[in-house]
């Protein structure tokens, strides 16, 4: 029988809740996720075929669902996520950069628009 190397054992974080605003200053870069993440949640990982990608809910409706782009850090990704979700809650803008349609992102209770 072959054996195979066990991971590190480590605690994960039941939830990120408790430690939303543990931290101001780190929360400062990125606010509208900070503030999202006491109600909603944010996921980032890959899925295939699409590839790298960040996606923000609020418990009821997606905000935003962001693709990596060619060259672009997870911070650039993390910040374009940041961004979106605040067009989502000022404008009722939500952006989908997954899905297939003619355009990435349009306003609630109106067509699709680029």
């Amino acid at each position: 029988m072959e054996s195979r190397r066990q991971r590190a054992a480590h605690e994960r974080n039941r939830s990120l809740k408790h430690n939303a605003g543990a931290s101001d200053s780190a929360n400062a870069a990125l606010p509208h996720i900070a503030e999202l993440i006491a109600d909603g949640e944010i996921t980032v990982g890959m899925i295939n075929p699409v590839g790298c990608v960040a996606v923000a809910t609020d418990g009821h409706n997606s905000l935003a669902m962001l693709k990596r782009r060619p060259g672009e850090t997870l911070t650039q990704l993390l910040t374009r996520l940041d961004q979106a979700i605040e067009r989502a809650w000022t404008e009722e803008i939500y952006t989908d950069d997954i899905n297939p349609h003619d355009s990435h992102t349009f306003r609630a209770g109106s067509k699709l628009r680029s």
